[in-house]
C-alpha cells in the first residue's frame, strides 16, 4: 500500500458510512447546496475539508478529481459530488397540460429515451374513443410521465411527514420508475388489445398488460444495457424487482403484502397500483387527464387527497390511510371514475368500433403474419406479446397498416377498417344491465340470441350479431372501495379506524357494479335490424319475467341508430352533457 492509499484509507476510516443510500434525488437537487448532500449523506468531515481548502457549494462541481483527492477528500465523497453535478445538468423539465413544469430524475430520462418507451407515444389512453370524442388524443406517453411524477411527489410528502417510516431516496427513485413504466406493456387501442383482442385470439389463456408491463421492462433494460446506469444511480437488481412489484401487484388473497419491501415498507406498494382498495396516483392523473381532453368536470382534488395521507399501523401493518374530513373526497373519486367509465371508455359507439377493429385483426390473423420479427421471420399479431423484441412493433399504427396494405389476403380486414373510417358501423340494436350476481357470459347470450332468431324463421347468422359485456364498478367489482379504506382524526392521528357508508351520505350507491351488455348487428338493411331488436326484445323479456332480471335492472332497445327508454346519460347534470364533444 503507498502513501495515497493509506491517506485515502485513513479518510475514510473517520467517515461513517452514508446514513442513507447514494442515490441522488429530485429533492436533493432542488436544495441547490451540494454541502448539505454531502452531510446527509454522511460526509460531514469531508464538507469541513472542502471549506478549509477555501472551497464553497458553488465552485466545487467544477473542481477535478485531482484536485479533489489533493484535498483529502474520499473516493466515495468524490462520487456523490459526480452524481450531483451530472443530476443537475441530464435532468429534464417537463410543461404538463395537467401537472404544469415539474423535473424528471436522470435515470428516468434514460429510460424514457428508448425505443421501448417511446413507443408509448403510439398508444391512444382511451383507445378507440377517439373515434367518438375528438379530445381524446392523448397517449400512454404522457399519462405514465404525469404518473411518475405525482408518485415521486406523493412519497416525497410521506417522507417529510413522517421521518419515522425510514423512506429512502432508492425508495422514492424506485417508485417513481415503477409510474413511468407502469404502462409499457399496453397493446393497439390500449384495453382493448387485452379485453377484447387476446382474450378472442387466445381463449382460456389469460394475459393482461401489468404482466407484459414487467416482461417489458425487463427487455428495456437488457436491450438498452442499462443495468450499469441503474447501479451508477445507486439501483440494484433487488430494487429493480421491487419496481416490478409495484406493477404486478404483491397483494396476496390474506390482504398482506409480498416482496423486497414488504415487511417494513408495504405502504409503498399502495402507491402506484393500490389493489388494496383502487386509490393510488395512476388513476389520479388519468382522472384529471382524460376530463381534461373529454371535456369533463372533475371534481377530484388529488393534491388535497396527498396532503392528508397518512402511514399507520392497521393490524401489524402499514398502510396509506387518510385524514376522516377526506372521505367525501374519496367517494367523488370513484364517482369520477364511474362517469368517465358510463361517458367515455364504455361509449356505445366506441365499443362498436372496437369491436370492428378487434374483428379486423382477428381476420388478419387468421390469413397471414404481419407483425416483423427477427431474421426476417413475420409473427402474427396475437403471438408478438411471447416475445418483447417482436411486441414492441406492436402499436396502435397496426390499423393503418392493414388499411393501407396491398396484400390480397387482407382484402376483408381492409373492408371491415374502410368501413370505420366511412361511419358505416354496426348498429347497437339493444343495451341491458344486469346485476353483478347474475351476470351472464358473451357465448351464453350469443347461443340465445341465435337460438331466438332461428326459432323466428330470421336470416341473420350467429357472425351477423356481435355481443358486448363489461363490468361497470367502482374498481372492485361488487365491494366498496372505501370500506376497505382506514381513516385518522385530528385528535388521534395515530389511530386508524373506518367509516362506515351511512355516517357519509344517504346519497351513496348501495350497489357498486353491475354488468353492461350491449348487442350489436353487423347488417344495416331494414329487416335485419327489424330481426335482430325483436330477437333482443324477446331474450330481454325472457328475463324480466323469469324474475332473473328484477334487481333494479334497465334496459334500452334502439333500432337505426334511434333509442328509447333510457339514455346512456341518464344520470348526468344538464351542464355535464353540454360539456362533451361527442362524435357518433
Amino acid at each position: 500500500m503507498n502513501l495515497s492509499d493509506t491517506v485515502e484509507a485513513k479518510s475514510e476510516e473517520h467517515n461513517p458510512p452514508p446514513t442513507q443510500d447514494r442515490v441522488i434525488s429530485l429533492d436533493d437537487l432542488n436544495c441547490g447546496n451540494c454541502f448539505d448532500i454531502l452531510k446527509k449523506k454522511g460526509f460531514k468531515d469531508e464538507v469541513e475539508k472542502l471549506t478549509e481548502n477555501g472551497l464553497t457549494p458553488s465552485t466545487v462541481l467544477d473542481t477535478t478529481t485531482e484536485e479533489l483527492e489533493q484535498c483529502g477528500i474520499s473516493r466515495p465523497a468524490i462520487n456523490v459530488l459526480k452524481d450531483i453535478s451530472e443530476g443537475l445538468y441530464t435532468c429534464k423539465i417537463v410543461n404538463d397540460p395537467i401537472h404544469g413544469h415539474f423535473e424528471i430524475h436522470p435515470l428516468c430520462v434514460k429510460i424514457i429515451d428508448t425505443q421501448q418507451f417511446q413507443r408509448l407515444r403510439y398508444l391512444k389512453q382511451l383507445g378507440a374513443k377517439y373515434y367518438v370524442y375528438p379530445g381524446a388524443s392523448h397517449n400512454r406517453f404522457e399519462h405514465s410521465l404525469g404518473v411518475c411524477y405525482l408518485a415521486g411527489e406523493f412519497v416525497s410528502m410521506l417522507r417529510k411527514r413522517q421521518p419515522e417510516l425510514n423512506i429512502s431516496d432508492n425508495d422514492i427513485l424506485c417508485v417513481q420508475i415503477a409510474g413511468l413504466c407502469h404502462d409499457l406493456g399496453h397493446g393497439p387501442f390500449s384495453h382493448m388489445f387485452d379485453d377484447k383482442f387476446l382474450p378472442a385470439a387466445r381463449p382460456g389463456n389469460k394475459i393482461k398488460h401489468e404482466q407484459l408491463s414487467v416482461e417489458m421492462f425487463d427487455f428495456l433494460v437488457e436491450s438498452n444495457k442499462l443495468s450499469s446506469t441503474f447501479e451508477k444511480y445507486g439501483l440494484t437488481e433487488e430494487d429493480r424487482d421491487f419496481i416490478k412489484e409495484q406493477i404486478a401487484d404483491p397483494l396476496q388473497k390474506s390482504g398482506r403484502y409480498h416482496g423486497t419491501r414488504a415487511s417494513k415498507k408495504g405502504f409503498l406498494y399502495e402507491i402506484v397500483s393500490n389493489k388494496r382498495n383502487e386509490i393510488d396516483v395512476d388513476k389520479w392523473d388519468y382522472f384529471a387527464r382524460d376530463c381534461h381532453m373529454l371535456g369533463f368536470r372533475n371534481n377530484f382534488d388529488h393534491i388535497r387527497c396527498m396532503k392528508c395521507a397518512r402511514v399507520l399501523s392497521v393490524d401489524g401493518e402499514l398502510q396509506i390511510c387518510f385524514r376522516d374530513k377526506e372521505v367525501g373526497n374519496l367517494y367523488d373519486m370513484f364517482h369520477t371514475r364511474n362517469t368517465l367509465q358510463r361517458l367515455a371508455c364504455q361509449h356505445r359507439v366506441g365499443n362498436i368500433i372496437e369491436a370492428m377493429i378487434t374483428e379486423a385483426m382477428l381476420e388478419a390473423d387468421k390469413v397471414t403474419s404481419i407483425i416483423p420479427g427477427k431474421n426476417g421471420e413475420h409473427w402474427k399479431i396475437w403471438e408478438s406479446v411471447d416475445d418483447m423484441e417482436v411486441y414492441q412493433k406492436v402499436t396502435d399504427d397496426i390499423f393503418q397498416q392493414i388499411l393501407w396494405s396491398n396484400d390480397k389476403a387482407l382484402e376483408k380486414s381492409r373492408k371491415i377498417l374502410l368501413k370505420i373510417q366511412n361511419r358505416e358501423l354496426y348498429k347497437c340494436v339493444g343495451q341491458t344491465r344486469r346485476s353483478i350476481s347474475e351476470k351472464l357470459e358473451d357465448e351464453k347470450i350469443k347461443e340465445e340470441l341465435f337460438t331466438i332468431l332461428r326459432d323466428n324463421n330470421s336470416d341473420l347468422t350467429r357472425e351477423d350479431i356481435v355481443t358486448h359485456s363489461v363490468t361497470m364498478d367502482y374498481g372492485m367489482r361488487d365491494q366498496n372501495p372505501i370500506e376497505h379504506v382506514r381513516f385518522y382524526g385530528k385528535k388521534d392521528p395515530k389511530k386508524p379506524f373506518k367509516i362506515p357508508r351511512n355516517e357519509v351520505s344517504n346519497f351513496i350507491p348501495e350497489n357498486f357494479a353491475e354488468q353492461l351488455i350491449e348487442i350489436y348487428c353487423k347488417k344495416k338493411d331494414g329487416k335485419s335490424i327489424t330481426q335482430a331488436t325483436e330477437a333482443f326484445k324477446k331474450w330481454i323479456s325472457k328475463y324480466t319475467v323469469s324474475g332473473d332480471n328484477s334487481k333494479g335492472s334497465e334496459h334500452t332497445v334502439s333500432t337505426a341508430g334511434t333509442s328509447t327508454a333510457n339514455s346512456p346519460l341518464q344520470n348526468v347534470p344538464n351542464q355535464e352533457i353540454t360539456s362533451h364533444l361527442s362524435y357518433d
